[in-house]
């Protein structure tokens, strides 16, 4: 037993688990901020994402699933009721270019550190976190009928994080 810090058992320097433990909840808010939705949906998507993150903790792969336990202790258990506060950046579209950014530092760094399958399976838990989040809620219509469920924001960025992610 040793007192080293989980990221260290993956191969990752401090920095480099920060990046890969803080980007899921950077694609459920920028996946959310696509589209100005109203508080309620916005509840909604950060709900579905948020659970998303907590069904990793089962993952197959070992890195995901301590990926997904470290970003619910920094940011709660929906499990135990926990409720993530939604983060408003006050500019959506480069807030999301941002997290493309990262993601494509993220899949740098996890193909030159992981398995091949530890890698795959870490960039698709992240679409699959934007998926979960802009098919949350509809928006537009009139009191909860019509609509689109996935916006043309919400659709390029998840289409572009999928995109990025593939490199």
């Amino acid at each position: 037993m040793t007192d080293a810090p989980q990221y260290a058992e993956f191969g990752f320097t401090d920095s480099e688990w920060g990046l890969l433990v803080g980007l899921p909840q950077s694609v459920l808010t920028a996946a959310s901020v696509a589209t100005h939705d109203s508080a309620r949906k916005t509840r909604a998507e950060t709900a579905a994402g948020l659970d998303e993150i907590a069904d990793a903790r089962a993952s197959a792969s070992a890195l995901v699933a301590a990926v997904a336990g470290a970003v619910l202790d920094l940011t709660g258990d929906p499990e135990r009721g926990e409720v993530l506060p939604a983060i408003e950046p006050a500019d959506p579209v480069g807030y999301a270019q941002d997290v493309l950014e990262r993601a494509a530092q993220a899949a740098a760094l996890l193909a030159g550190k992981v398995a091949a399958a530890d890698a795959e399976t870490y960039k698709h838990w992240l679409v699959e976190i934007a998926e979960s989040v802009v098919g949350a809620a509809s928006t537009g219509g009139v009191l909860g009928i019509g609509g689109d469920t996935v916006t043309e924001d919400e659709r390029t960025f998840r289409d572009e994080l999928a995109k990025t992610l593939a490199g």
